[in-house]
C-alpha cells in the first residue's frame, strides 16, 4: 500500500514536468529506462491543467454490454475503497471491452470523485462532459472521447490494472502532464524533486553555453565531458 509523502514533497513533484520526473527517476537506476510509463495512446485531455500527482485507485470497467449476473460491483463499495488510499487520489480504470462504446466518466462522476479526494482519471477507455471536468480541475488522461455512457459498469476494483501498456497497482504514485503518465517508484519518491533540480542545473549549463556568443564546438565538448563524461 502507498507510503504517503509530505504535502511539501507532493507540491515539489507537482511543480515539475513529467519528462523531468522521468529523467530524475532514470538517475537512480531503479528500473529499466524503457519501462514505468504509459504509451502515447493515453493522451492528456486537459494539458492546460498542468501536472497531476496522486496515488492510484484502480478498477476495471465494461461499457459495451449490460453487466452479466454477478459481474458488477457496487459504486458504494468502490467509494469506501477510495478511503483506503491516501489523498490526492488518481483513478486508474482499465476498460475490458474489445470495442470501446461508452464511458464511465462524465459530469456526475467527476463531481463525486473530486468530492472524494480524486484529482484525475487515467483510462484506456473514454471520457465525456469535457467542459465540466475541465472547469472542476479534474484531470483526464484517456484513449477516447465519447458521447455516451452506454452500459458502463464496474467489474471489480482494488487490483492491479493494465492501462497504456503499464501495470498500475493500488497505491502507486503517479505523475502526469501534457506529455503522459509515469509511475514514481516509492523507493526514491522523496528524492525525485531534488534529483530533477540537480539535472536541470546541469542542462542549464549546456543550454547557456549554446546561447552564448562565445559558443564553440570545443567549448561544448569540454563542458559536456565535465558534466556527463564522453557519452
Amino acid at each position: 500500500m502507498a507510503i504517503s509523502l509530505l504535502a511539501k514533497e507532493l507540491d515539489a513533484l507537482r511543480k515539475l514536468s513529467t519528462p523531468a520526473i522521468c529523467d530524475a527517476i532514470d538517475s537512480f537506476n531503479v528500473r529499466p529506462r524503457n519501462e514505468g510509463f504509459m504509451a502515447s495512446e493515453i493522451r492528456c485531455i486537459f494539458p492546460d491543467l498542468g501536472s497531476m500527482v496522486g496515488y492510484a485507485v484502480t478498477a476495471r470497467i465494461m461499457t459495451d454490454e449490460p453487466p452479466a449476473e454477478g459481474h458488477q460491483v457496487s459504486r458504494l463499495d468502490w467509494w469506501d475503497f477510495l478511503q483506503e488510499i491516501p489523498k490526492p487520489r488518481v483513478v486508474v480504470m482499465q476498460d475490458l471491452d474489445r470495442v470501446i462504446r461508452g464511458t464511465y466518466w462524465g459530469q456526475q462522476t467527476a463531481h463525486i470523485h473530486k468530492a472524494l479526494g480524486c484529482v484525475g482519471v487515467v483510462t484506456d477507455g473514454g471520457v465525456r462532459d469535457l467542459d465540466v471536468m475541465q472547469s472542476l480541475g479534474v484531470h483526464a488522461f484517456a484513449a477516447h472521447v465519447l458521447v455516451s455512457r452506454a452500459h458502463a459498469h464496474m467489474v471489480d476494483f482494488g487490483i492491479p490494472v493494465r492501462v497504456g501498456g503499464l501495470t498500475v497497482s493500488p497505491g502507486d504514485l503517479l505523475h502526469g502532464d501534457k506529455h503522459g503518465i509515469t509511475i514514481i517508484p516509492q523507493s526514491v519518491a522523496a528524492e525525485v524533486a531534488s534529483a530533477a533540480a540537480r539535472l536541470e542545473r546541469q542542462e542549464r549549463q549546456i543550454i547557456e553555453l549554446c546561447q552564448s556568443p562565445d559558443f564553440t564546438l570545443d567549448a561544448l565538448k569540454d563542458r559536456w565531458r565535465k558534466l556527463r563524461g564522453n557519452y
